[in-house]
């Protein structure tokens, strides 16, 4: 009967048996998945009447669509049928080797065996949650964090142990008192997400040997580190300890974020098995975008093009903050980033950010409440703006409206 129904399968009218449904039995960790608040959020932003303050996308103004097309171009023409093809699991190895060079120039000392290239930093997560986390594991993560992160390594069933933080970031005190037997620290150093926050110098000093005394992995996770409004990124951790830092970084917010390519730089024996995760996971990254990232950026093209993408969130940035500054009521605090594409809000402790998004949505504002960013006892009464896809008259329209309804709650 089945093979009948597969043969007559383009057939119109054929009358087929009735199977019974399949009660689909989800694993244990598929029970526990949940969707991302951000991206259920965007679902209705993208209506054109919503100012939307929510999504943590880079500024289609930034994209260089004329250079990469001439880059696919090159590509296809002269090296078609190697960019079609399946490549391997580690990386493109020019890529490979420009990048090792490109974090090089921080003071680190990196080889190109050290890296691999991954479908976007979200999958390098995924992977490091794989060869790192058990059920149980503790993880220490900033507060808040990331919230990719903690979605990435909650499938791996982690204890989340939430190390406080101020305005200059995470307070490496308190990554001693809980980090004896963690299995990693995630932070991200340069204009966080959410908060917008950069880790101090001195911080970053004492955070990497506290990590070195205690033997605890230090994720150093930097896709804004690019991003600073003064052009003048601080030192990367990865520089200090090689061997006790993984680093991760992205060409999402340099180049465009369609193409879905980052990397991780790891210690070599940590490489490997990495490599490995991926090869279970989708073989490799699409040789045909590596090949066309690393056309595009092999001469030198992201040192002219990232002083742009610069220029035009800092005017963005400024926009919002004046805009803060003259409509927000008094009791409303929030970050003054210095890079990156965030600025985090805290209001009176009575309000609740995630009632105060649906009454924003009616008057077509959006916005991401912060609780969702917490591992552990989430605040209420913070949220997260984001600029850079807003034109200014729009922030300031959206700031005025958001600041209406905070002070009627």
């Amino acid at each position: 009967m089945l093979k009948q129904r597969i043969e007559n399968r383009n057939e119109p009218n054929v009358n087929l048996p009735n199977f019974t449904p399949i009660d689909w039995q989800f694993s244990h960790r598929a029970q526990k998945l949940q969707s991302s608040v951000i991206r259920e959020i965007l679902k209705v932003t993208v209506r054109p009447e919503v100012i939307s303050f929510a999504g943590g996308l880079p500024s289609p103004a930034t994209f260089p669509v004329e250079h990469m097309r001439a880059c696919y171009d090159k590509v296809l023409s002269q090296q078609g049928k190697t960019a079609l093809q399946y490549g391997p699991t580690d990386g493109y190895a020019p890529l490979r080797e420009w990048i090792a060079g490109f974090v090089s120039q921080g003071g680190a000392k990196i080889v190109p065996e050290q890296v691999l290239m991954v479908s976007g930093s979200q999958q390098g997560l995924d992977l490091l949650g794989k060869v790192l986390i058990d059920h149980g594991s503790k993880v220490l993560v900033e507060t808040p964090s990331y919230l990719g992160a903690l979605q990435a390594f909650s499938l791996y069933e982690p204890e989340f142990i939430s190390v406080p933080t101020d305005d200059a970031g995470l307070i490496p005190q308190e990554v001693a008192a809980r980090g004896k037997g963690a299995s990693l620290l995630y932070a991200l150093p340069n204009f966080q997400n959410p908060t917008g926050r950069t880790l101090s110098a001195e911080r970053r000093t004492a955070l990497v040997e506290t990590c070195a005394r205690l033997g605890l992995p230090l994720i150093e996770d930097d896709p804004y580190g690019a991003l600073s409004y003064r052009g003048e990124p601080l030192p990367k951790m990865v520089a200090m300890n090689p061997e006790g830092v993984v680093y991760m970084g992205s060409f999402s917010k340099v180049l465009t974020p369609g193409i879905r390519l980052g990397y991780v730089i790891a210690p070599v024996p940590l490489a490997r098995k990495l490599e490995q995760a991926k090869q279970a996971a989708d073989l490799h990254t699409a040789q045909l975008t590596q090949m066309v990232v690393y056309e595009a950026v092999k001469e030198g093209f992201l040192q002219q093009h990232i002083p742009t993408i610069r220029q035009l969130y800092a005017q963005q940035c400024q926009a919002m903050l004046d805009a803060l500054t003259e409509f927000f009521p008094a009791g409303v605090t929030w970050t003054r980033p210095d890079g990156g594409m965030f600025i985090w809000v805290t209001l009176p402790s009575h309000i609740d950010s995630m009632k105060l998004l649906d009454r924003a949505i009616a008057q077509n504002v959006a916005f991401v409440p912060g609780a969702p960013f917490y591992a552990n006892s989430p605040a209420h009464n913070t949220l997260r703006l984001s600029f850079v896809t807003v034109p200014k008259e729009k922030i300031r329209e959206g700031v005025q409206k958001l600041a209406a309804l905070i002070a009627a709650a």
